[in-house]
């Protein structure tokens, strides 16, 4: 029999008269079944979570740390059951569900430390005459109730990346997972339901797309955050009316091989970066562009590390590459990928469909900027390799695009460092390493059709929460 999961309802667990069946990318088999939340369970954690509001902003802080402190710890101590839930649901293979438990603890961590450190400001407002005897106190304040929807490719971690900020914050939540993807954010409001934070200030509910758009719409909400594509999450900002918007949108992520790069240290990382989690990622390396001193030695240990990499389940321990999350994905990229070949590019390696869900890791040549593959987001295991002469046209070429997520830059010269972050249009680059880092910490986020606002717990505060000044008159 497979696995039942309710949804976390304004702090209850229910179900309801729409079931969801999750099903394994992988064979194509349900794994287990959760509930869709219609109308009246939306407007019921909507209601809750606004009565929540005070309290959550009235909680004292440490309380708000520990309550993250324990899911930290919950979730370790759980750790393989999260891990396997996701392999199930995303068809990520085990290895790297497993990391992303650790980051998920991580998340969580770091929003019981920042819980701590909603520090105010004091200013002298005595700069000119009309000022003097007056000074300011500023201090943030929770915007109020929150809606998040999050992504089906780090279904743990990037939901803990909503979470922590709000509870942070004193913000309540009602989150969305992917309608494909639910089952490890309902393991996660296991844990949440055994904090002391207020009743109604989170809400786990998968939902249809109609009863989801409300979270776009309703004006109780007073912070829209949302990972996903562009398009999709463009179209939300231009109707979400009033509310605070912030987007972690998608991209297709650069490399810059230098003359001076060492491949040999680097190849592994950029062969991780291209093909791990089937490409499944907005931060994926999907251009490479490799310096003509550089080119014959890349190219030929890239494609061989490539065709070394086997297809497999993703619940075998061995297991590294495996399913795209379903086969109408595998069909875009499987169409993208034919498109560029009959436009003239050439494949070094892959190109072939492996099962119904599964792409081979695709190496493309002699591709230019008008190709799908290189100007969408390919959200697949493809990458395009393009040479270049001079580094600053490699940085105009990585620039040319709609997109400006992260970037990768191999190089041991300072003034190309300096360059790359002073030129490159992303929103974080990466020296000596893959455009797939990220610290769960740092500022996350990008420019351009790339997104709005960043991710990291102490930077998506700044965003959940608003600043408010108290100005005193000391002549009296």
């Amino acid at each position: 029999m497979k696995p039942t999961y309710p949804i976390y309802c304004a702090g209850e667990f229910i179900t309801t008269n729409t079931e969801l069946p999750v099903v394994f990318p992988y064979n194509g088999e349900i794994a287990a079944k959760t509930y869709l939340a219609g109308a009246d369970e939306l407007e019921k954690a909507i209601a809750a979570g606004i009565s929540a509001e005070k309290p959550m902003k009235d909680l004292p802080a440490y309380a708000r740390s520990e309550a993250m402190l324990h899911l930290a710890r919950r979730i370790a101590e759980r750790k393989e059951e999260f891990a396997e839930a996701m392999v199930l649901e995303v068809g990520k293979p085990l290895f790297y569900a497993r990391i992303e438990v650790d980051r998920a603890i991580q998340t969580f961590t770091d929003g019981a430390e920042e819980a701590k450190r909603l520090y105010g400001e004091w200013l002298a407002l005595d700069r000119a005459p009309s000022g003097e005897q007056h000074e300011g106190t500023v201090r943030r304040f929770p915007v109020g109730l929150v809606a998040a929807i999050a992504p089906f490719n780090f279904p743990l971690n990037l939901v803990a990346h909503k979470l922590a900020p709000a509870i942070a914050a004193g913000c309540p939540i009602i989150l969305k997972p992917a309608s494909k993807t639910p089952l490890s954010a309902l393991l996660l409001a296991k844990l949440i339901a055994e904090t002391k934070l207020p009743k109604g200030a989170v809400s786990i509910l998968p939902m249809d797309r109609a009863t989801g758009d409300k979270l776009v719409t309703d004006e109780r909400f007073k912070l829209l955050t949302f990972t996903g594509s562009p398009s999709v999450g463009w179209d939300m900002k231009a109707r979400a009316g009033k509310k605070k918007v912030v987007l972690e949108l998608g991209g297709n992520a650069a490399a810059i091989i230098t003359k001076t790069a060492d491949i040999k240290k680097h190849l592994k990382k950029i062969i991780a970066s291209a093909f791990g989690q089937s490409g499944q990622s907005c931060i994926h390396t999907q251009r490479i562009f490799v310096h003509e001193s550089k080119k014959e030695e890349f190219y030929a240990a890239f494609a061989e590390e490539a065709k070394k990499i086997t297809y497999g389940d993703p619940c075998a321990e061995a297991t590294m590459f495996s399913s795209m999350i379903d086969e109408a994905n595998a069909n875009r990229i499987d169409a993208w990928v034919k498109e560029a070949m009959a436009d003239g590019a050439a494949v070094l390696a892959g190109g072939q469909r492996l099962s119904k869900t599964g792409y081979a890791p695709t190496i493309l040549t002699r591709t230019d900027r008008e190709m799908r593959v290189c100007a969408e987001e390919a959200f697949a295991p493809v990458v395009a390799l393009e040479e270049y002469r001079d580094f600053k046209d490699a940085i105009a070429r990585v620039n040319d695009s709609k997109f400006g997520l992260q970037a990768g830059v191999f190089t041991n010269e300072l003034t190309e460092m300096t360059y790359a972050f002073e030129n490159l249009e992303v929103g974080g680059v990466i020296i000596n390493n893959v455009s797939s880092f990220r610290a769960d910490s740092m500022p996350y986020g990008g420019v351009k059709d790339s997104g709005l606002g960043r991710e990291g717990v102490r930077y998506a505060i700044e965003d959940m929460t608003e600043r408010k000044v108290l100005v005193i008159n000391k002549d009296f």
